[in-house]
């Protein structure tokens, strides 16, 4: 367990350290916020430093540093290198530029900011990308708890409507409408921070759980190869599989919520970082989890392979239920439950505020806002009563999600090299990870089974894919070094050529 907890101290440390020096590079002032100059009292309101820290935990992570952790741990404590080392290098810088950049241009949405600085074109490409991005999860986030609800209340006993999934997955939109609709503050601001609290205690339950229950976490040293029990290449796949917890572009589009209630500016270190190192940890411990709870066969992680092979729900379920006996049951299906939803609803609500950016409609009109909520919330409904009747499937469509997941946080990453770059200041702290995310973007593209992998020569072509992951990187490198260059003669603009 050694290397677990010099792990869990490089996290800790890391947000006193190299997140104070990327606070530092960006330089937050005493400049008005668009929380105290805007103030609709629906979308830009005031909150407190430590509900917009609680807020933005939970509109990142969902249960995604507990699933994606789960599935990189067959790869073996490896992984907490990766959950380690993105979070502090790339996660963190990731999610509080995308935050801070939005503070500064009026709690933008990330389109907007990215066409800012990568230019017209790439913003017209974000405004579609994003929106279909967030109906997605928002519905995929709602059928989901639907069926587990309906699962569980079955083992019950209970019959009749609650014992039908569109029964509860019109009750969950409906939520989402009204989570969507009215001010942030009323809902989000007030069940968010117990949600968050309870993410952050059932992480805790699981650290200690573990020593407690006998369970010994394997150490990195002694364990430094691919357990996965497929023989799934590390690179990328591992990179790409454990997003929420290491990076993750889905977050980009959430600090715009939170960077609408800032207060001041300073508290960007502690809500944008900090959040993400709590999320890093989050994902540490169950990444430990899956490495410890489960037997090993041959060296390779066979037990964790058929425990998620019954559902990731069962597999939470089951590690609580190891670790924390009865109370594990209560917060096991609080997570798998209230996390997705509370996910779903800020994506509809992210998705809105894209809209509404996009058509420069004001939100502090009941009107536009229903102008805006109908229609998502209608597709989602659509989407969502197709998969359930068996009309659509998400399977093929949800395989994507996690390429474009990261593809998204390299060019927010390049965004914000952009910006540093036309400010003068250090922007290696934001070229590097994004150098290092479009080599994982475009390996990971040109050989995974679901994009150029559908053609048999370049299924799992390592010798093809890795260096064109590293040809493609190198380019984008040599494309933003030129034109930051222009910025630096012409004295910095606004936009990337």
């Amino acid at each position: 367990m050694i290397s677990f907890v010099i792990c869990l101290c490089l996290l800790i440390g890391g947000y006193f350290t190299y997140g104070k020096l990327v606070d530092n590079t960006f330089g937050p002032d005493d400049r008005e916020t668009p929380a105290v100059a805007i103030n609709d009292g629906v979308d830009y309101v005031v909150m407190p430093q430590w509900k917009l820290f609680l807020v933005q935990l939970l509109n990142i992570a969902g249960l995604g540093p507990i699933f994606g952790a789960l599935q990189g741990a067959l790869w073996g404590p490896i992984v907490f290198l990766w959950i380690t080392f993105g979070t502090i290098f790339a996660g963190g810088v990731h999610d509080y530029f995308s935050g801070m950049l939005s503070e500064r241009n009026n709690g933008e949405s990330i389109a907007e900011v990215t066409g800012k600085y990568l230019g017209s074109r790439m913003k017209a490409v974000m405004r579609v990308f994003s929106v279909v991005l967030l109906v997605m999860v928002g519905t995929v986030f709602a059928v989901g708890p639907a069926g587990l609800l309906v699962k569980l209340l079955g083992e019950k006993g209970v019959t009749g409507p609650f014992a039908n999934t569109a029964v509860w997955l019109a009750i969950i939109l409906a939520y989402y409408f009204i989570a969507t609709f009215i001010s942030i503050d009323k809902i989000i601001g007030k069940i968010y921070p117990v949600f968050g609290i309870c993410l952050i205690v059932m992480a805790v339950g699981v650290a200690i759980g573990m020593p407690l229950n006998g369970f010994h976490t394997p150490e990195i040293w002694t364990n430094f190869y691919s357990m996965h029990p497929a023989n799934t290449p590390v690179w990328s796949f591992m990179f790409i599989t454990v997003a929420c917890g290491a990076i993750s572009g889905f977050h980009s589009t959430q600090s715009p919520l939170m960077a609408r209630c800032l207060k001041s500016e300073r508290q960007g270190h502690f809500v944008f970082y900090g959040a993400m190192v709590a999320e890093g940890v989050i994902a540490l411990v169950w990444a430990a989890a899956g490495c410890s709870l489960y037997e090993v066969t041959g060296g390779l992680n066979t037990g964790l392979s058929e425990a998620l092979g019954a559902g990731q729900s069962a597999a939470i379920y089951d590690v609580c239920v190891k670790t924390m006996g009865s109370l594990g049951v209560i917060l096991a299906m609080l997570g798998v439950i209230a996390c997705p939803i509370t996910s779903g609803d800020t994506a509809f609500r992210s998705a809105r505020l894209t809209l509404a950016d996009w058509m420069g409609l004001d939100q502090g009109s009941y009107v536009n806002r229903l102008k805006l909520c109908v229609p998502l919330l209608g597709c989602g409904a659509f989407l969502g009563f197709g998969n359930s009747f068996g009309l659509f499937s998400y399977q093929v469509i949800w395989r994507y999600f996690s390429w474009t997941n990261q593809t998204l946080a390299m060019l927010v990453l390049w965004s914000a090299s952009m910006y540093l770059a036309s400010e003068k200041k250090n922007f290696w702290i934001t070229a590097v990870p994004a150098t290092f995310m479009s080599a994982v973007s475009a390996t990971y593209f040109s050989m995974a089974p679901e994009c150029l992998g559908l053609i048999p020569f370049f299924k799992n072509n390592a010798a093809f894919a890795y260096p064109f992951g590293i040809v493609v990187a190198v380019v984008f490198l040599g494309l933003f070094m030129k034109a930051s260059a222009k910025h630096r003669l012409s004295g910095g603009t606004k936009t990337a050529a």
